[in-house]
């Protein structure tokens, strides 16, 4: 009788903490419908790398999704805006821009879907980030890096069109405020 109590009420109190562990962040297949919608036709790979991402850092408790235009020839800068959507609710528009320097060369426009890993208030996000990228724009690609602050991680993923070619090592800085300042 006591084992059947306990085993009751184990079972109980998993139904009331599973709910509460599962809204934690966004879930994969949630992650992957809207990440689909946002880039539209031509997202070919993005399951992979969602898969990919997923599997590294688990459920991201943010995202941002936004666009930006960068280019470079041995010094580059990266624009863009957006907005960052907490899973708790909270939506606010952020500015990022960036500065580079590496073996890079050319120009491409992107749409830009982050997932946001540890990022306590919306606040913290208004910070640089070190980053390192490579690029391989023909016509057109997707591509997925990482950049991490402390405890806070994100994992950018690009769909562009352009003609650029490289690896660069910078800074992305983001704001409230749009600036032209890439420092």
């Amino acid at each position: 009788m006591i084992k059947h109590t306990f085993l009751v009420f184990l079972c109980a109190l998993g139904l009331i903490i599973n709910p509460v562990l599962a809204d934690d962040g966004y879930d994969q297949d949630t992650v992957l419908d809207d990440a689909a919608d946002f880039f539209g036709e031509g997202a070919e790979g993005l399951g992979e790398v969602v898969e990919k991402i997923f599997k590294k850092y688990g459920r991201p408790n943010a995202v941002i999704k936004g666009e930006e235009a960068s280019g470079a020839l041995g010094v580059g800068a990266r624009y863009g805006h957006g907005f960052l959507s907490m899973k708790k609710g909270s939506k606010t528009e952020v500015h990022w821009t960036g500065p580079s320097i590496g073996f890079d060369a050319g120009a491409n426009a992107s749409k830009v879907y982050v997932l946001v890993y540890h990022l306590p208030n919306t606040d913290a996000l208004f910070q640089r980030f070190p980053a390192v990228d490579g690029s391989l724009y023909v016509i057109g690609g997707i591509s997925a890096n990482y950049h991490q602050s402390d405890k806070i991680i994100l994992a950018p993923m690009r769909l562009g069109a352009g003609l650029r070619a490289g690896v660069n090592v910078g800074y992305m800085k983001y704001t409230r405020e749009k600036t032209w300042n890439p420092f």
